[in-house]
């Protein structure tokens, strides 16, 4: 793009619709913060520079992405002024886009067009409009016999307006390009009305300068969808999560029951890959192709290489790789590392431990703080017992080692590579390679103990 502009994103809303102490443009859709969509939509539309209008300790200037500046509001009230309060930031001579950290749904591909419009018309300004949806309460867009904007007509209340101005069906959308010479000189003669000074109030002293003020429609009209309440903000995610799911079945993702998944936009799903009924998908989920993730499985910052299974699971900040199965029910907690083909199977919670290639951990267990060597099999109940009261320490469970079920591993211990460990033992030593390790007391059976209990009944 010839010319890069500079994206002016309004984020000083106070938001108390809200009804929260998190400003509003921090607000998440579908894990991210509204006012970075419309970063991110910004800087893929092609600006070079992004500023965001702030009010002095609202936190939004601490949540910016890198390289975002920050244009602090300390006064004056409304749109006009917010743009004012970046007058230092914006490149004179340049494009100036106005877009609002409230209505995260704006799309790259349409600010390049919006910006591709206001360059071929040489214009002043350019508005983004629509007629596309239904138009009380919008302000109205009156053109000149030219085609370009003549005036703009707010009909929050009708009293004073004429039929043919309330017969008009193209809204402005409150997203615009300008010069950013013709703005600022423009600025410094919008007055008040209210106690606030808006934006709109640029068009007719443009125009009365003989400043071109031309015109972008769009039919896209998600990109007007703004949030003022949580109710807002649900209508929204509803829209950007059907947006998600779409990109990732085009991409050749199976996706079932879409209505009843939830995708973060940040996670990313290899082609050939089934996401199941009640999948949780978020942050920076990694998956890859043909894995099979659900039904009802959580994935919290996990990656999972390709030909992963999961099914009624939960994952966090964990690694699995390719042919290795999770669940059902299994837990996985940050540290977690699946081998190649292994297995984690029932009712089965790994921390921060490796279970090596081919092994297998196949329910009822809790493996902390721990390695289990390639193509182990570590039976039913077994624990690691990692926390002494105050350290934890590494269990070593070396590679083809059999464990007999409830064993218990009182770390830091070593089981060598083929040994085995006898059922209901608790191992406190090391175990060399090859040999059993078993430590149990000995069974006593008390002889006629049923009969006493029942002459005992009976007295």
């Amino acid at each position: 793009m010839p010319d890069q502009p500079t994206a002016l994103i309004m984020a000083a809303g106070h938001g108390t619709r809200m009804h929260s102490t998190l400003p509003k443009v921090l607000h998440k859709v579908c894990g991210r913060p509204m006012l970075h969509w419309v970063i991110e939509a910004a800087r893929q539309g092609g600006a070079g520079k992004v500023v965001c209008v702030t009010r002095p300790g609202d936190g939004v200037a601490d949540a910016l992405p890198e390289g975002v500046v920050a244009a602090e509001q300390t006064e004056g009230e409304g749109t006009a002024a917010a743009v004012l309060a970046a007058r230092e930031q914006l490149e004179r001579g340049g494009t100036v886009l106005t877009l609002s950290g409230d209505h995260p749904l704006i799309s790259w591909e349409l600010i390049a067009e919006l910006v591709a419009t206001h360059t071929r018309a040489g214009a002043a300004a350019t508005l983004l409009t629509t007629e596309q949806l239904d138009p009380s309460g919008y302000g109205r867009v009156v053109r000149a016999q030219d085609g370009s904007v003549e005036r703009i007509v707010e009909t929050k209340s009708t009293e004073g307006l004429s039929r043919t101005e309330l017969s008009i069906r193209e809204i402005n959308l409150g997203t615009y390009a300008f010069d950013a010479d013709a703005l600022l000189a423009a600025l410094d003669q919008v007055g008040e009305q209210d106690g606030e000074r808006y934006l709109t109030g640029v068009f007719p002293i443009l125009r009365e300068a003989g400043d071109t003020v031309a015109i972008h429609p769009t039919t896209d009209t998600s990109s007007a969808m703004g949030v003022n309440t949580r109710a807002g903000l649900m209508e929204v995610e509803g829209v950007a999560q059907r947006q998600i799911v779409e990109r990732h079945a085009l991409a050749g993702v199976t996706i079932r029951a879409p209505e009843a998944v939830s995708i973060d936009v940040s996670v990313e799903i290899g082609t050939d890959s089934e996401i199941a009924l009640g999948t949780v998908l978020r942050g920076a989920t990694r998956i890859g192709s043909g894995c099979s993730v659900g039904p009802q499985a959580t994935l919290m910052d996990a990656t999972l290489e390709d030909g992963v299974s999961v099914a009624h699971s939960y994952l966090v900040d964990c690694r699995v790789a390719a042919g290795a199965s999770v669940g059902p029910f299994a837990y996985l907690r940050p540290g977690a590392a699946i081998g190649e083909g292994a297995k984690v199977g029932t009712f089965v919670e790994v921390k921060n431990s490796e279970v090596g290639r081919g092994a297998k951990v196949p329910h009822l267990s809790y493996i902390g703080d721990a390695e289990v060597g390639d193509g182990a099999n570590v039976a039913a109940g077994n624990i690691t017992a990692n926390y002494d009261g105050r350290r934890k320490h590494r269990t070593v469970i070396g590679e083809g080692v059999h464990t007999g079920v409830h064993t218990s591993f009182v770390a830091p211990v070593h089981i060598g590579a083929g040994a085995y460990t006898g059922a209901g033992s608790v191992i406190t030593e090391d175990v060399p390679d090859g040999a059993l390790g078993i430590s149990r007391p000995e069974q006593k059976n008390v002889e006629g103990y049923a009969d006493r209990v029942s002459e005992g009944h009976r007295e």
